[in-house]
């Protein structure tokens, strides 16, 4: 393993330091990767053996220039062609990839463009991930919101205009049990119209208990599906069992979410191989369970708290751009979130190409939307104006990116408003009707509305 991924912390005892080294450095004295611990439910599916056996036959750099002709020539794209558009020999046709994948959002999502804001509840973590700012070894601030805290920082979230929430903790069921979660959820249907979860995998009969509390979704980051390479990232932990973690969406379906949310992390092993592992567990589920919404996530390896040296390896925008509309084009009914781990500028322009969702004011700090959203923090002493600073833009960007979709829609309609007329409509809390939406292009037709019997 890259010695750029160890970083030693002087907080940590001689006994902790001898046992990360350890597993650092000794494979054997890891866990099986592929072993479920106690407790951990077993299911009956062919998912992971169909993506993995594809996955393990892909070979991106056989495919050539007619292949990726041929895949934009199709109406539908099958497994190959999506194959064809993930490889090197697709990267010069990035213009036309766009395009389609532009009209397969728009036909399947229209204009529209979802905004969430994530909600760090704790942050301790039993896990060693090497490439991961949260976990055990690393020296960082840890806590853990109580119900009023939660419901502080929700109430602050809401007042600020946002209706979806994504609800996160570190990986430690001791910390932030199932119950813990569950009354978070509970808390947030109260102020907002979609509740979101990303926290660690848990059987089917607990995902059940979470819906019941209110969570619509759970977004589940598989990280790697090359099972050795997750092996040499994750060196103890629930995380480590590489199978449970996978299966963890389909146990969330099994237990009534609404819909579920895949990515891979990509630089962290082969991007063309992880992008495609991830689009096909996502195909595979959308035919045994064609009720659920699913979308896909695409962020790239970042920098961590105490370790600055951790970049993607290959993974530029043009490539990220490159397996986002590859996204698109093979699973059109798929919805795609872009991250703030990346440029306002590619931000901007992905959500005009394949984008159906954004997030805004992010922040993976505890209890700190108060600081962020108004500049003061709970206890009343002066939040970090930079947060705070980086939290508007964040938002600012948002808008920016709703407002040009539908300049862009209103623009082509004659005698349409100005772009001032619709900054001026979106800072004020206003009611148009469906026919003053038609007119302005924001919609396309208006349904006639069915009698009631």
């Amino acid at each position: 393993m890259e010695n750029q991924f160890f970083v030693d912390s002087e907080y940590l005892s001689p006994e902790a330091l001898s046992r990360k080294h350890q597993l650092e450095t000794v494979p054997a004295s890891r866990t099986d990767h592929m072993a479920y611990l106690p407790g951990m439910e077993r299911i009956q599916s062919d998912v992971m053996d169909k993506v993995m056996a594809q996955m393990g036959a892909y070979e991106p750099n056989q495919y050539t220039a007619r292949d990726v002709e041929a895949a934009l020539a199709h109406e539908t794209c099958s497994i190959e062609d999506f194959k064809a558009l993930l490889s090197p020999a697709a990267e010069p046709y990035l213009e036309r990839m766009a395009q389609r994948a532009r009209l397969e959002t728009r036909k399947h999502f229209g204009n529209t463009v979802y905004l969430f804001t994530p909600l760090y509840i704790a942050n301790y973590c039993e896990n060693y991930c090497i490439y991961c700012g949260f976990n055990c070894y690393n020296h960082i601030k840890r806590m853990k919101l109580n119900a009023e805290q939660i419901e502080h920082e929700m109430r602050v979230i809401a007042d600020s205009g946002m209706e979806e929430v994504l609800l996160l903790t570190g990986e430690s069921r001791s910390m932030s049990g199932v119950e813990y979660i569950g009354e978070a959820c509970k808390l947030a249907r109260k102020y907002f119209r979609m509740v979101g979860l990303e926290i660690y995998p848990v059987n089917s009969d607990e995902y059940r208990y979470l819906r019941a509390c209110g969570a619509d979704y759970v977004t589940v980051f598989q990280e790697t599906y090359d099972p050795d390479k997750y092996e040499a990232l994750h060196l103890m932990g629930h995380k480590r069992v590489w199978p449970y973690r996978f299966e963890a969406q389909e146990r969330a379906l099994m237990g009534g979410m609404r819909g579920v949310g895949f990515s891979a992390l990509l630089g962290l092993a082969d991007f063309r191989k992880d992008a495609l592992a991830t689009g096909l567990h996502v195909y595979y589920l959308q035919r045994k369970y064609p009720h659920a919404e699913m979308s896909l996530s695409c962020p790239r390896l970042r920098p961590i708290i105490n370790n600055d040296r951790i970049n993607p390896r290959d993974v530029h925008e043009r490539q990220l751009c490159q397996v986002l509309c590859a996204y698109r084009i093979f699973l059109p009914f798929a919805g795609i979130t872009v991250s703030s781990r990346e440029s306002a500028e590619f931000r901007n322009g992905i959500v005009k190409i394949a984008a159906t969702k954004v997030s805004a004011g992010v922040s993976t700090g505890i209890g700190d939307h108060e600081s962020k959203y108004t500049g003061q923090e709970s206890g009343g002493a002066e939040g970090d104006y930079r947060a705070m600073r980086r939290s508007a833009e964040s938002l600012r960007n948002a808008r920016d990116c709703i407002l040009e979709v539908y300049t862009a829609r209103s623009g082509a309609r004659e005698g349409i408003r100005s772009r001032e007329e619709l900054i001026s409509l979106m800072d004020r809390d206003i009611f148009i009707t469906p026919t003053q939406a038609r007119e302005y292009g924001l919609i396309d037709e208006v349904l006639a509305g069915r009698k009631k019997k």
